[in-house]
């Protein structure tokens, strides 16, 4: 069974930054498309970023040139680095794997994390 455990969540003002990572029990992490996607109450799931095996990503629009998904391979883990941080980041975070590749849909993600609290105060 794969396994997803977030961290890095947490309280930070505005302005602020965060990294999130995501550790993946799974010997084929490497060839697994991996996503961000957060989460606020009473609202859809929404896509943050994704980054495939081979390094390619792909970022929503609100959060091009904020955030910045990465992998290590080395670590079975995924980042998502959040720089210049807005109250309306507020939200969990979950990170998904994808065994058969990457993309910006939710049902595509067949793995999930339990989610991270990502609380930004204005």
């Amino acid at each position: 069974q794969v396994q997803l455990v977030e961290s890095g969540g947490g309280l930070v003002q505005a302005g602020g930054s965060l990294r999130l990572s995501c550790v993946v029990s799974a010997r084929t992490f490497r060839t697994y498309g991996m996503g961000w996607f957060r989460q606020t109450p009473g609202k859809e799931r929404e896509f943050v970023a994704t980054i495939s095996s081979t390094d390619h990503t792909y970022y929503a629009d609100s959060v091009k040139g904020r955030f910045t998904i990465s992998r290590d391979n080395a670590k079975n883990t995924v980042y998502l680095q959040m720089n210049s941080l807005k109250f309306e980041h507020t939200a969990v975070y979950y990170c998904a794997a994808d065994t058969r590749g990457y993309g910006s849909e939710a049902a595509t993600y067949e793995y999930w994390g339990q989610g991270t609290q990502v609380t930004v105060s204005s």
